[in-house]
């Protein structure tokens, strides 16, 4: 009895000891872990701050791309039908193309005013929508594309039927895209143009 009871201090001791250096080594161990953490919770965010911005850049050129196809696409239903409604009245080059032109517009704002009205948006207020998204981007498409169809020798006496109007007019809208996108973009970066119609998604 004697001989377990002098035995209790050591133990008690070596339970002490132990427990002593169990906190030490656990406490340095946790103010290293936090450190560590610390710095790569440090440079993970600044990764996902530089992939942000790349995402964003892509995002801005893909926002370009889809604005300007979506005006392409107004202003080829507005000049096709108009062209086709000029020939079949017997009308010449420049009233036809007036026509034509009108009818980009008004199919580019269309394609616009359908968008932001199935997002539940009142018809007065999805066409100031239109009118700030759609004109310049038009503006530009159209001023381009009649005037490369202009420069193309004959392409605006050609005929409906004939593959020279069909190849200028598919050249004439490349080129238009190609000069629109960058001015989407612009636009866009500035919280303007198509900007305002991705509010309404």
């Amino acid at each position: 009895m004697q001989q377990h009871g002098e035995h209790e201090p050591d133990r008690s001791h070596h339970r002490t000891g132990h427990g002593t250096g169990h906190d030490e080594n656990g406490g340095r161990a946790r103010h290293e872990g936090h450190g560590a953490h610390g710095a790569q919770g440090a440079h993970t965010g600044h990764g996902d701050h530089g992939h942000h911005t790349a995402h964003a850049t892509t995002t801005g050129w893909g926002t370009a791309v889809r604005a300007t196809l979506h005006c392409l696409t107004g202003c080829a239903i507005g000049e096709v039908l108009g062209m086709i409604i000029g020939t079949a009245l017997g009308w010449g080059n420049a009233p036809t193309m007036v026509l034509a032109i009108v009818l980009a517009f008004f199919f580019g704002y269309s394609l616009t005013l359908w968008a932001v009205t199935r997002a539940g948006l009142g018809l007065r207020a999805a066409v100031g929508v239109a009118l700030a998204a759609d004109t310049l981007s038009i503006t530009v498409m159209e001023i381009v594309d009649n005037g490369v169809l202009l420069l193309v020798p004959g392409a605006m006496d050609a005929h409906l039927s004939d593959a020279l109007f069909w190849g200028a007019l598919a050249f004439a809208f490349l080129v238009a895209f190609l000069i629109t996108t960058p001015v989407n973009k612009w636009l866009i970066g500035r919280g303007k143009g198509h900007a305002v119609v991705h509010r309404y998604h």
